[in-house]
């Protein structure tokens, strides 16, 4: 009878134990999955309010401040036979003058003057070329004002400051008002930011050119670093012997991966520009360079990819008489083929955003001109991000923070699609 008793005092103790168990790795696990939690709330609030500060500070540079001029084309000056001769710029300061008769000072009217963009000669002109018949009429004509009048008419420039705080004095404040109450001043949609190049003048800088300059470098990157990247997964996962020499190889292009980025500028410049002599600044070093940098990012993806083929498709290829180039090329490699790709993707993306190899070949060069061609001097949309982040004009820090917001676009374009093709091609074996 005791030893019963005993063997059920035993009993009950294990139990009670093992419930107190229980309840503490609840506990525990409660615990952990609130601190995961936690986490991901705080890193999407520091994302969040890091998309919101450059949306600030970024999403009026989408708009420019433009005056309209009531510009009269006299034939006297403009001949159709010979626009190129023609003084444009002579007209646009005659149209500005005649809304301010009442200044007549040389000091004054160049101080009125300063009120336009020197991209007004420009819009006249490419206007009149385009419609030569207009000649010896009255148009009217939007054109951008200078960087200072757009940066007070989005009100980043307060004008309740002193006139010595701020880089329009009293009088220019004035007739900027003037302007506003006859409705002659606007803010439009900037076109010119996504179709111009880089420029000195805030008002006129646009990311087409490096836009382009980006599309021909990772175009490069594309063309070298995808088909030779997926060879060499091929060979090292289904061809290659697994020896000492193998062994060195996978672990060089394991540690390739982790190099920093301005290794692979550093061998850029002393191989293809100083040994190939290659044409500094352009897309094509530039692709050169980054095809470096992906290469190992796209073979470790790809081996990745191709591991995940289960072996009965091999034996199943084998077995009915593939041969062994036959059963990678039909089978396993199609197989593989979405990881491949969400990895080319990935390291395109991560290609897309580099700065520092490129600084190293030149493309840190200030370019007017687009680009026209592979070895054309170009830049692409991170440096142009740089260059134009250490510029002192307040109109510049819109224009980088709305270039940011581009490339966060693309990158966002290009991350969703790598998710894209892996959720709808992926294969669950």
């Amino acid at each position: 009878m005791n030893n019963h008793t005993n063997n059920d005092n035993v009993t009950v103790r294990t139990i009670d134990l093992v419930q107190k168990g229980l309840a503490r790795r609840y506990k525990s696990e409660k615990r952990f999955k609130m601190i995961g939690l936690c986490a991901i709330i705080f890193s999407l609030l520091c994302l969040a309010g890091l998309f919101v500060s450059i949306s600030g500070s970024g999403y009026t540079a989408f708009l420019q401040t433009k005056i309209e001029l009531d510009v009269f084309l006299d034939p006297s000056v403009l001949n159709p036979n010979n626009l190129s001769g023609a003084d444009f710029h002579g007209l646009v300061k005659r149209s500005f003058y005649n809304m301010f008769p009442e200044v007549k000072d040389r000091r004054e009217k160049k101080k009125l003057f300063s009120l336009l963009s020197s991209g007004a000669t420009y819009d006249l002109t490419d206007f009149v070329k385009a419609n030569p018949g207009k000649i010896g009429e009255t148009i009217l004509l939007w054109v951008p004002a200078d960087d200072d009048v757009d940066m007070l008419i989005k009100g980043h420039m307060n004008r309740d400051l002193p006139e010595s705080e701020r880089r329009l004095d009293d009088v220019q404040v004035s007739w900027i008002t003037r302007l506003e109450k006859q409705a002659k001043i606007e803010k439009k949609f900037n076109t010119t930011f996504f179709t111009a190049g880089d420029s000195r003048e805030p008002e006129l800088a646009g990311i087409w050119g490096a836009t382009c300059g980006s599309f021909y470098t990772l175009f490069i990157t594309l063309v070298l670093s995808f088909p030779i990247g997926v060879a060499a997964a091929v060979y090292l996962e289904e061809f290659a012997r697994k020896n000492r020499f193998t062994d060195v190889i996978e672990v060089n292009i394991n540690n390739l991966a982790a190099v920093p980025s301005i290794v692979f500028g550093l061998l850029g410049l002393a191989v293809f520009l100083n040994f190939l002599g290659l044409p500094r600044s352009s897309s094509l070093v530039g692709g050169l360079v980054l095809s470096l940098m992906t290469l190992p990012t796209i073979i470790i993806a790809g081996r990745a990819a191709l591991k995940s083929v289960p072996p009965s498709i091999r034996e199943a290829a084998l077995g009915v008489g593939a041969s062994k180039t036959q059963m990678v090329a039909h089978h396993v490699l199609p197989l593989a083929m979405p990881g491949i790709l969400t990895g080319t993707i990935i390291g395109m993306a991560r290609a897309l955003g580099e700065t520092a190899p490129l600084l190293m070949i030149g493309m840190v060069a200030f370019i007017v001109d687009i680009p026209a061609g592979f070895t054309d001097p170009s830049t692409v949309l991170p440096v142009q991000i740089f260059l134009w982040a250490d510029s002192p004009e307040r109109a510049f820090m819109e224009k980088t923070s709305a270039a940011i917001m581009v490339l966060l676009l693309f990158l966002v374009v290009m991350n969703s699609a790598a998710v894209f093709l892996r959720k709808k091609y992926e294969q669950r074996w």
